[in-house]
C-alpha cells in the first residue's frame, strides 16, 4: 500500500489492533458524504490496494469525485476479499487451475505458484436431481444418486482440497452456495493478516454464479462473474471495470397483508428492467428499510441478475447486525462489523444523509401485488389476478401446430373446434388426455402444472416464505386437499437451518401431508435439474402435444431450462407454488375460483388457506434461533461418511485420466512464452445469426444430454450408457462433452433455418443442415474462422463460462449482437473470442445479413481499435460493408485479449517470474 492520501489508521476491537485505510482521513480531503455506500466500499479497495501499477492515486482520486451523471469511462481495478464457487461452475475452475499447473511447468515455471491467492470456498449445490420425490425417503434416494452420478468430480474435487491452499469445499447435502454464503460464509467485515499486520476491511466477493449478490442483502459487495474471472481473482489478478453509474431505488411503506418478498422482487425486477440497469450498481434506501428483515433484503439483491445490474446492495444497519447475531455469529465478528462500519461512515440509520445516486426510481412497499413472472422470463411480472389470462393469451402460438392423437399434424384454427379443443380461439386444450397413474385415471389438458418446486436460493433462505408455504399446506391438508396426481412435486431447503425450523413448527409434516416431501439440499428444478417426469405423464404430454407447465420458487424460467417438456414455467413464492399444486392447472384464477373440494364436499378458496402476516410472524418468532446455525454449521466442511469415503489422489499434479467428467482441455495446448498479435479476420462464416434476450441457458450446455446429441454420440462411443449420462452442468469439467453441447439448446432458434429450433445450423458451402457442433467441425477441417450474429440482450442469465468456452472451442473468433450482457461480454474477452456491437439502430436485419455470406472484419490494430469494419460477401459476388464497435472496454482487457485469455495472461506472469 503506497498511501498517497496518509489514510492508514489503526482501530482498537475486542482487544485486537487493526490497520485500516481510513475514509474519515480521505474525507478531510474529498466530500465522501455524497457518495452512495457501494461507491464507499470500491474507494476503500482502490486505498488499500493502491500500488502505483495495477491501482494509482489518479484512481482513488476518480472514485472519491465521482460524478453521478456521468457516464462510465474510467477504468479501475477491483481486487474481492474472497471467491465463491458453486460445483457446476467451480468444477472447471479447478480444473483449468490444475490444467494451469500442467502447462507452468512447461513453460520453466514451478506447480505450486498455481494456488489461490485469496480465500476460495466451494459449495457443492448444483448436483442434486429431483429423480425420487413424493415419499419419505426421496431424500436419501436422491442423494444415493448423486454420490453415483458424480463419483469422479467428487473425488476430483477431494483432490483439489487437499492440493490448492485457501480453498475448502462444503460437500453435498449442505446447502445452496448462496443461502450457506448468507447464513455462515460471510464475514461482513474481514480480519486478515496482510504481510504480517492485522486488517480489517470489506468483505467483498466474486462467484461463479450469478446469483452471488445475495449476500448484497446483508451489506457485502459482490457480484457474479465468469470462471475465467474468478480463477484471476483467484491468482491475485485484480479485475478491470469501469466505475458504474449507481441506481438508487427509495422504498417506503411496507408490505400489505398477504403480501410476500417474492412480489416484491418480481416487482422490483420489472422496475429496473424497464429503467434498464445493465452495467449499473443498484442501491436499497429509505425509510422503508425498517420494514424489510434481512431475508427479504437477501431477496431482492438475489435476483439482480434477473433486473440486469451488477449488484442490488443494502448498507449495514442494526437489522443487518440482528441478522448476524440470529444466524450465530460470534460476539466478536458482529463488534467488529459494528466498530469498522462506524468508524468508515459505513453505517446507515435514519438520520444517514441520502447520497448522490445517477438515478432514482421509488417504490411504495404498499403497492406492491401478489404476482408471478412468466412463461419464460422472471422480469415478465403478471398480477396473480391476471394469471389465467396471461396463460391463455401466451399458450396460443405454443399449441398453434399441433399432433393430433393420430400423430398427423393438424392446425387448430378457429373453426368450432373439434372435441378434444375446449377454446378454438386460442387452441387450448381443455378436456386433455386421459392417462392413467398408480391406479388413478385422470384428463390432463394444457396448463397442467406438472412441476410444483420449492427450490433455489431465491426463496428458500427466506423463512417467512417457507414458513408461509408450511401454514398454507397445513390449512389445505385440514380440508383434506393435497396436491393433484401429475404434479410432481419437490421441497428443496437451501440449508438444513430451513429443515429445522419447519421440523420444529410441525410444518414440515403439514407440508408432506400435501406431497411435498423433502427432496434434497440444492438448486433442483431451478437450475433444471427437476428429474424425469413419471413416464404416464410424459406420455400424455406427447400424446395430446401438450403445453404443460411448471411453478417454480426459482429465479430463472428460460426456455428450455427447468424441462425440456414443459413449455410454461412461471416463477412464484413457495405458498403459491403449493397452491397450484394443490389447483393442478394454470387455467384457474385462483383470486376467483376454488382451488379444489374439500373433504366435506365444499369447495377450498385460496384465500380460505393462505397465510396471515400474523400467523408468519408467530411461527418465525418461535421457531429461528441462533443454536440452530451454530448447530448446522458446525462442521461444515467436513461432510458425511458418503463424501469422506471417496477416494482421491495425492500430489501438486494433478493424475488425468480417461474420465468423462475431469478432462485436461486444449487451452494451453502450444501456448510459448511469445505473446502474439491481434489479427483481423477474414474469410469467416457465420456458425449462427440470432435474434434478442439469447440467454447462457441457450449458448451454455445446461440439463439433460439426449442420447442422439453429438454429446451423447461421444458419451456412448466412450461406453457411457444413456441412463449413466448425468447432465451437461456435471460434465463441465469435460470439455469434449461441453463444446458438443454448446448452442444445442432445444429452444435455441437460429435464423439461417426456416422453422427450425434447437442447435442446428446451416453449413453454407454444402448447403446441408447439421448439428452446431458438426457444423463448426467441418468449419475448422476447412479452416474456416466462424463468427456469430445476434441482437439485444445477447448472453443474459447466469455466468456461464462455458458459453465463451464452448463458444471458442467451435471456433468462433467473434460474436457481433446489438448489446451485450455484462457478464458474457467479458467472459467472451477473458476466452480470447472478440466481442462487437453493431452501430445503433443497426442488426443483422436491417444490414439484410442472412448469414450466408463470408465475413471479413478489418482495422483491429491489435486490439487498439474502438471500431472495425465488417465486409461481406454474398454467393454472388456483392458486397456490403459496415462499421461495428469493437467491445474491448479497458486497457487490461486489450492486453487480456493479445494473450489468448486471462488464464494465458497469469501464465506467462507467473512463469516469467519463474524464469526471471
Amino acid at each position: 500500500m503506497k498511501d498517497t492520501f496518509s489514510v492508514r489508521d489503526t482501530l482498537e476491537v475486542n482487544g485486537k489492533k487493526y490497520a485500516f485505510a481510513s475514509l474519515t482521513k480521505l474525507g478531510q480531503r474529498f466530500d465522501l458524504k455524497r457518495l452512495p455506500y457501494s461507491m464507499k466500499i470500491l474507494l476503500e479497495n482502490l486505498l488499500r490496494h493502491e500500488d502505483g501499477v495495477d491501482v494509482s492515486a489518479k484512481e482513488v482520486e476518480a472514485v472519491a469525485t465521482w460524478d453521478a451523471k456521468a457516464e462510465p469511462s474510467t477504468e479501475i481495478a477491483f481486487m474481492p476479499a474472497r471467491v465463491i464457487l458453486q460445483d457446476f461452475t467451480g468444477v472447471p475452475c479447478v480444473v483449468d487451475l490444475a490444467a494451469m499447473r500442467d502447462a507452468v511447468v512447461k513453460l520453466g515455471g514451478d506447480a505450486t505458484q498455481i494456488n489461490p491467492l485469496t480465500p476460495v470456498e466451494l459449495v457443492i449445490d448444483h448436483s442434486v436431481q429431483v429423480d425420487v420425490f413424493g415419499s419419505e425417503d426421496a431424500l436419501e434416494q436422491n442423494v444415493e444418486i448423486e454420490f453415483q452420478r458424480n463419483q469422479e468430480r467428487y473425488s476430483f474435487l477431494r483432490w483439489g482440497q487437499k492440493a490448492f491452499n485457501s480453498f475448502k469445499v462444503v460437500p453435498p447435502r449442505t446447502g445452496i452456495v448462496h443461502q450457506v454464503n448468507l447464513e455462515h460464509l460471510a464475514r461482513v467485515v474481514m480480519g486478515s493478516e496482510i504481510d504480517g499486520q492485522l486488517w480489517a476491511y470489506p468483505d467483498t466477493v466474486f462467484g461463479t454464479d450469478s446469483h452471488t449478490t445475495m449476500i448484497n442483502g446483508l451489506g457485502v459487495l459482490g457480484w457474479g462473474v465468469g470462471g475465467i474471472e474468478a480463477e484471476a481473482a483467484m491468482l491475485g489478478q485484480p479485475s478491470s471495470m469501469l466505475i458504474p453509474q449507481v441506481v438508487g431505488v427509495k422504498l417506503s411503506g411496507k408490505l400489505g397483508e398477504g403480501v410476500t418478498a417474492t412480489d416484491l422482487v418480481l416487482t422490483v425486477t420489472q422496475m429496473l428492467r424497464k429503467l434498464g440497469v445493465v452495467g449499473k450498481f443498484v442501491e436499497f434506501f429509505g425509510p422503508g428499510l425498517k420494514h424489510l428483515a434481512l431475508a427479504d433484503r437477501a431477496t431482492i439483491g438475489n435476483m439482480a441478475p434477473e433486473y440486469g445490474a451488477t449488484c442490488g446492495i443494502f448498507p449495514i444497519d442494526q437489522e443487518a447486525l440482528n441478522y448476524l447475531r440470529l444466524s450465530g455469529r460470534s460476539a466478536e465478528q458482529i463488534a467488529l462489523v459494528e466498530a469498522y462500519a462506524k468508524v468508515q461512515g459505513l453505517w446507515h440509520d435514519e438520520s444517514t444523509p441520502v447520497p448522490d445516486f445517477s438515478t432514482v426510481l421509488e417504490l411504495d412497499l404498499a403497492d406492491v401485488k401478489p404476482s408471478m413472472a412468466g412463461p419464460k422470463r422472471p422480469q415478465d411480472r403478471v398480477l396473480l389476478a391476471d394469471a389465467q389470462r396471461n396463460f391463455r393469451e401466451v399458450v396460443g402460438p405454443l399449441t398453434a401446430n399441433r399432433k393430433r392423437g393420430n400423430g398427423d399434424v393438424q392446425r387448430y384454427v378457429n373453426e368450432g373446434g373439434s372435441g378434444a379443443i375446449g377454446n378454438p380461439a386460442n387452441a387450448i386444450n381443455e378436456a386433455g388426455v386421459l392417462v392413467e397413474k398408480n391406479g388413478e385415471s385422470f384428463r390432463l389438458g394444457d396448463g397442467a402444472v406438472v412441476i410444483a418446486a420449492i427450490t433455489s436460493c431465491t426463496n428458500t433462505s427466506n423463512p417467512a416464505v417457507m414458513l408461509g408455504a408450511g401454514i398454507l399446506a397445513k390449512k389445505a391438508a385440514a380440508r383434506g386437499l393435497k396436491a393433484k396426481p401429475w404434479v410432481k412435486t419437490s421441497l428443496a431447503p437451501g440449508s438444513k437451518v430451513v429443515t429445522d425450523y419447519l421440523e420444529k413448527t410441525g410444518l414440515l409434516q403439514e407440508l408432506e401431508k400435501i406431497n411435498f416431501y423433502l427432496v434434497g439440499y440444492g438448486c433442483t428444478t431451478c437450475i433444471g435439474n427437476s428429474g424425469p417426469l413419471p413416464v404416464e405423464i410424459s406420455k400424455g404430454i406427447a400424446d395430446g402435444d401438450l403445453a404443460v407447465s411448471a411453478v417454480l420458487s426459482g429465479n430463472r424460467n428460460f426456455e428450455g431450462r427447468v424441462h425440456a417438456e414443459v413449455k410454461l414455467n412461471y416463477l412464484a413464492s413457495p405458498p403459491l407454488v403449493a397452491a397450484y399444486a394443490l389447483a393442478g392447472t394454470l387455467n384457474i384464477d385462483l383470486t376467483k375460483d376454488a382451488i379444489g373440494t374439500g373433504s366435506d364436499g365444499t369447495p377450498v378458496y385460496l384465500k380460505d388457506i393462505w397465510p396471515s402476516n400474523q400467523e408468519i410472524s408467530d411461527a418465525i418468532a418461535g421457531a429461528i434461533n441462533p443454536e440452530m446455525f451454530a448447530k448446522n454449521y458446525a462442521d461444515v466442511f467436513k461432510g458425511d461418511s458418503r463424501w469422506n469415503a471417496i477416494a482421491s489422489p495425492d500430489g501438486a499434479v494433478y493424475r488425468w485420466d480417461d474420465s468423462t467428467y475431469i478432462k485436461n482441455p486444449p487451452y494451453f495446448d502450444g501456448m510459448t512464452m511469445a505473446l502474439g498479435k491481434v489479427e483481423d479476420i477474414h474469410g469467416a462464416r457465420a456458425l449462427g445469426v440470432f435474434g434478442d434476450s439469447i440467454t447462457t441457458d441457450h449458448i451454455s450446455p445446461a440439463g439433460a444430454i439426449k442420447k442422439d446429441s453429438p454429446a451423447g454420440r461421444f458419451l456412448i462411443g466412450k461406453g457411457v450408457q444413456p441412463k449413466d449420462f448425468n447432465s451437461y452442468g456435471s460434465r463441465r469439467g469435460n470439455d469434449d462433452v461441453m463444446v458438443r453441447g454448446t448452442f444445442a439448446n432445444i429452444r435455441i432458434k437460429n435464423l439461417m433455418l426456416d422453422n427450425v429450433e434447437g442447435g442446428y445450423t446451416l453449413h453454407v458451402p454444402s448447403g446441408e443442415q447439421l448439428a452446431i457442433y458438426d457444423a463448426a467441425m467441418k468449419y475448422k477441417a476447412e479452416k474456416t474462422p466462424l463468427v456469430v450474429l445476434a441482437g439485444k440482450e445477447y448472453g443474459t442469465g447466469s455466468s456461464r463460462d462455458w458459453a465463451a468456452k464452448g463458444t471458442l472451442l467451435l471456433g468462433v473468433k467473434a460474436v457481433i449482437a446489438e448489446s451485450f450482457e455484462r457478464i458474457h461480454r467479458s467472459n467472451l474477452v477473458g476466452m480470447g473470442v472478440l466481442p462487437c456491437t453493431f452501430k445503433d439502430g443497426q442488426n443483422a436485419q436491417t444490414l439484410g445479413l442472412t448469414g450466408k455470406e463470408t465475413f471479413d472484419i478489418t482495422g483491429l490494430d491489435d486490439g487498439n481499435a474502438k471500431e472495425a469494419t465488417v465486409t461481406t460477401t454474398a454467393a454472388d459476388g456483392s458486397k456490403k460493408q459496415f462499421a461495428v464497435n469493437v467491445m474491448l472496454l479497458t486497457p487490461k482487457e486489450r492486453e487480456f485479449f493479445r494473450h489468448g485469455g486471462i488464464l494465458q495472461y497469469v501464465l506467462r506472469q507467473l512463469a516469467g517470474k519463474k524464469a526471471a
